[in-house]
């Protein structure tokens, strides 16, 4: 898989709703429920981070419900990519970029959205074919008013942006041409998931899937 088509995938993928919910998950009993919720919300495109001992059991188990589009965050080497691959992931995210990292990708055909935070780092990666980018962290990073000058001289990219950003300030990012999409894990709070509470997710879904 060519960087090109990669990112043609990972853009198709972030155009299915504004926001990509960015789930860390602890019980995996937690990740069938809680895929069904937010894509009942109309948020299908799902990125489990790899932070957690289950992350990849989780991965499994979300792949299975129905509409959703399950990737695999937080992607830092190799066996990273070869391993959510293995799980069922339908796309990849990094906080940044390597070229062992993009290697892999492309050897095991997973699209990727691959993490940059300066104009050095979006023109290597537009050069080697990337235009569906992450931008992150994007709060700390510049926010919405760095991504509207950026995307002055680099029109071509496209970016979901990440890091810092929740219901109040998704709307900053989103009106934005160069915005695909925005990722933020308030659509699916810690203490709704731990008391099994999948309807106040759902609603918070449909909210987040309401911004645009």
């Amino acid at each position: 898989m060519t960087p090109a088509e990669q990112s043609a995938k990972a853009a198709e993928i972030c155009r299915l709703a504004p926001v990509v919910p960015v789930l860390v998950i602890d019980d995996l009993a937690h990740a069938a429920p809680l895929a069904q919720a937010l894509v009942a919300g109309g948020l299908p495109a799902l990125e489990v981070t790899l932070r957690t001992p289950c992350a990849l059991d989780a991965i499994r188990a979300m792949s299975d419900v129905e509409g959703g589009v399950v990737g695999a965050g937080t992607l830092l080497t190799p066996a990273d990519v070869k391993a959510a691959k293995a799980a069922g992931a339908k796309f990849g995210v990094s906080p940044g970029a390597t070229q062992r990292l993009l290697d892999a990708c492309a050897e095991y055909d997973l699209p990727i959205l691959p993490g940059a935070a300066t104009a050095s780092e979006i023109m290597a990666l537009l050069e080697m074919g990337f235009t569906t980018l992450k931008f992150f962290p994007a709060e700390q990073a510049g926010g919405a008013a760095y991504l509207k000058s950026i995307g002055a001289p680099i029109p071509q990219v496209k970016f979901c942006p990440t890091g810092g950003i929740g219901l109040k300030n998704a709307r900053d990012y989103l009106t934005l041409p160069n915005i695909l999409c925005v990722g933020g894990s308030w659509v699916a709070p810690k203490d709704a998931m731990a008391r099994g509470d999948w309807a106040a997710i759902t609603t918070l879904a449909a909210e987040a899937a309401a911004l645009r």
